[in-house]
């Protein structure tokens, strides 16, 4: 059971979990202090219990201003229970795969209003990882003063408990998993909705490209219509100290076998504050739809896409995967060590170190069709 909170979205929480019954396993990743309150990070286990299955991870609420991105997630955890009672194909894909969620990191922020942990510091921005890449000033972490916003923490100190309790949450999960998608949902960035992956710390390609690209195609594929403009977190700014980084990095050091592809989703929130200027006289309406009617629009717009990322789509043991990654990395060779042309500039980085210098290098991002730049795979059966 989850204690009583006077946060709207933790006590939702709680009512879905008692809903979810034998169906999730609850757990408790950490406890923070809140005023003298004990708040506790909740996840949700759903599916096979075999350490060699595939697996989502979903994370919501790293940052407590956000709350749409933990409603959106609520709303998708409530339609899957719905679905349960009736699907049997749902009950047979939960047999073969994980469903991870973690509702809300940080809700000392989300009972506060506030961007930061009770601490002060900004949870995206608190994993180690001073010597690689540039960050962007101020926006990509700061150790200047814990009142302003992207505060990283101190030099040297341990991670934040929430930080530190995901870090090895995650890493348990996909350690033995043969896929792995991790997509964390945030607001406050951009007119459209984006869909970023690694890095966050530099602009070089992420090593598992190929595997990107494929999903991309399915995702293209499948979903001719979505919204999503995909791109590296780097285009937009980088990040020193960039959780999924750290998490990645681990991954990629452990030499593991297993496709792991953190997915960062971004809801584009100044297209709410262009179509209701008058959000932007609310601290909330930066970073939340207001509008009844835009709310319910949000929390429908990316159900598809929580349905569409099923870990079994980069299986490598999957006939359809293994088509499109033989597809993908094929393009990727002749597109030459820069990555596909598709997420590359004019000219890349030669080294970690040069990513800030190179900025102005980089072109603005444009949506892209794989019709545009990619073949379709063309599969059997």
């Amino acid at each position: 059971m989850i204690a009583a909170a006077a946060v709207p979205e933790l006590d939702a929480l709680a009512e879905l979990v008692e809903r979810a019954g034998p169906l999730a396993r609850h757990r408790v990743l950490a406890e923070v202090d809140d005023h003298g309150v004990r708040r506790r990070v909740h996840a949700l286990e759903l599916g096979s219990t075999a350490a060699d299955t595939p697996l989502l991870i979903v994370v919501v609420g790293v940052h407590g201003l956000e709350r749409i991105g933990t409603q959106v997630v609520l709303a998708f955890l409530a339609a899957l229970l719905g679905r349960l009672t009736w699907d049997r194909a749902g009950h047979e894909v939960l047999d073969r795969a994980r469903l991870w969620l973690l509702p809300a990191l940080n809700p000392v922020g989300l009972a506060r209003g506030t961007r930061a942990n009770g601490s002060g510091v900004d949870l995206m921005r608190n994993a180690p990882g001073d010597r690689v890449g540039r960050a962007t000033p101020l926006v990509g972490g700061q150790r200047l003063a814990r009142w302003l916003p992207w505060y990283r923490g101190e030099a040297g100190a341990a991670m934040e408990p929430e930080a530190a309790a995901l870090v090895t949450w995650v890493a348990h999960g996909i350690a033995s998993a043969p896929a792995a998608i991790a997509l964390d949902v945030h607001s406050g960035f951009g007119l459209v909705d984006r869909l970023w992956f690694p890095w966050a710390r530099t602009r070089r390609p992420m090593p598992q490209l190929p595997e990107l690209r494929a999903l991309v195609d399915l995702l293209d594929g499948s979903q001719p219509h979505h919204v999503y403009r995909v791109e590296p977190q780097a285009r937009a700014y980088t990040i020193q100290g960039d959780l999924w980084d750290h998490v990645y990095a681990q991954h990629l050091a452990a030499a593991r076998p297993g496709v792991f592809l953190p997915l960062t989703l971004e809801l584009g929130s100044w297209s709410w504050v262009k179509k209701n200027p008058r959000q932007l006289f609310s601290r909330q309406g930066w970073f939340n739809p207001i509008k009844p009617h835009r709310l319910r629009r949000t929390l429908r717009r990316h159900l598809s896409l929580l349905d569409f990322l099923q870990p079994e789509w980069i299986d490598p043991r999957a006939p359809r995967w293994q088509c499109a990654a033989r597809s993908s990395q094929a393009r990727t060779r002749r597109a030459g060590p820069r990555g596909p042309s598709r997420w590359a500039g004019p000219t890349a980085p030669a080294a970690h170190g040069t990513a800030g210098r190179e900025h102005h290098q980089i072109p603005a991002p444009r949506r892209l069709r794989p019709a545009d730049s990619w073949p379709r795979a063309r599969c059997g059966g």
